[in-house]
Order: structure tokens, then sequence, then C-alpha cells
């Protein structure tokens, strides 16, 4: 049985989801321009890309993973919703916002779920599901057994904002931070100090220049965290981590 599966968005969770689904799916990837579409098109391995969101009307299940935003959510939701067959299943890559506010967009709460993965999406084995409190049980399964091709482990979350991992995750990041303005810390020193004596695979100042500045911000005020001075004056410099070349760290671009 031929699986099709589309992706709605070109960035890098959109594109590793694309690339991890393509051994056991037709994928299409919807990209917002020309331009984009470009871009994508080198980097979602044997998906293709297009600029029509007509083009993912065959589709058995459809994964919106644009910005974190909710008006931008909750608008190509509805214009989903009102566009693909009443059967179709739809997922939203959110970690941060309401999926019952996001399933009521698309008007089909009873065919969507959050699919939260995480970058890269290629070597994170997890998947975080939550489901509004109308979806069926056959969305559910249908649901588990994408993250079953797709070789990931899917474990269901309530919806609340940052499911579990980022809940507990980005308290501790930006503890990270403020131990750094408290005692003149460099960022490899903490960092060395999390991976060696905590075997983590990356610190946690490097982890923040990975998801990105201005993200890590607004995953912590969705989910009421205080964020550290340090990092709005990063964000304010614009130094907003790897994809700008420069965060706590420097990078070559």
């Amino acid at each position: 049985m031929t699986h099709q599966l589309g992706i709605v968005g070109s960035g890098a969770i959109a594109r590793g989801l694309a690339r991890a689904a393509t051994e056991h799916h037709e994928v299409v990837v919807w990209a917002r321009s020309e331009q984009s579409a470009e871009r994508a098109a080198e980097k979602v391995g044997d998906a293709s890309v297009v600029t029509d969101l007509d083009a993912l009307g065959d589709c058995d299940i459809v994964v919106e993973a644009v910005a974190e935003d909710h008006d931008v959510k909750c608008d190509i939701h509805r214009r989903l919703g009102e566009l693909l067959p009443p059967e179709t299943i739809l997922a939203t890559t959110t970690s941060s916002l309401s999926v019952a506010e996001l399933a009521a967009a698309s008007g089909r709460p009873d065919r969507f779920a959050a699919l939260h993965v995480f970058n890269p999406v290629e070597k994170m084995k997890l998947v975080e599901l939550s489901f509004p409190d109308e979806a069926t049980a056959e969305t559910k399964l249908e649901l588990h057994r994408l993250c079953e091709r797709i070789e990931k482990t899917a474990v269901e979350v309530p919806d609340a904002a940052g499911f579990v991992v980022n809940k507990l995750l980005f308290p501790y990041l930006f503890d990270a931070v403020r131990l750094l303005e408290r005692n003149g810390l460099s960022p490899e020193a903490i960092d060395t100090c999390m991976k060696l004596g905590a075997g983590h695979p990356m610190g946690p100042l490097a982890l923040l220049d990975f998801v990105g500045l201005d993200v890590a911000a607004a995953i912590g005020e969705s989910i009421g965290t205080e964020i550290p001075g340090r990092v709005r004056e990063l964000i304010d410099e614009g130094r907003l981590g790897r994809k700008a070349g420069a965060g706590f760290y420097d990078y070559d671009r």
C-alpha cells in the first residue's frame, strides 16, 4: 500500500520530516514561494515540492510545519480544512500552542493531532503525540502507524504548552544562562561540564544556539518560564544562534 504524506512548510523541521518519510511514503512538500521551493527541493530527498496547496489533495495525512505562530497556524489549518477531502487527517508540529484550538480552526477535530518531532528529525527518535478530545480511535491509530513507518517512538502526551520535553527542558536551558550571568562562566565551561559530567550530547548553551534563541524565547513564554536577560540581549543584537552565524558562540556560515 502506498502512503501519501503531505508536509506544509519548507523549514528545517519540514525538510527533515520529508527526508525521514520518503522511504515509506510518497511525500509532497508545500512551500510558500517559488524561491522557498527551489531551496527546499535540494534538501528533501525524493519528495516533490509544490507551491499549490491543491497538490496535497491526494494525501492521506497532511502535517503542518510552519512558523510557531498561533494566527499563522490557525490560518493554514482553516485553509487545509476547507480544501482537503474530509477523510484526510491533519497534524501540526507545534509543541507550545493549543492543540484543541488548532484542531477547531481546521474544522475537523476528530481527524487532527499534534505530531511533535525533534530537530534533527532523522536522528531524534521521539515523537510527542497529542490529540484533541474529539480525535477518533482511527485517527490515533493512523498517527501511531505513521510514527512506526518513519521509525520513531511515539508517546501520547497531554495538550499542554511544551508537552513533556520542552516543559522540562527549557527551564534547565535558561537556568544555564542565569548561571553564566551570575558567575561569569564561559559558555564552553558550562557546556563541557554538562557533557562530561551529566552525559549530555550537547551542552545547554550550544543547544539554545541550535534551537535558535528567538524560538527558545517563544517557547519559554508559552510555557510561562522567565526568559533570561542575556537571551533577550542576544536576540536584540541579531545573534539568534547557528542559523544567524552567532549566538552564545560564533559559527562559520
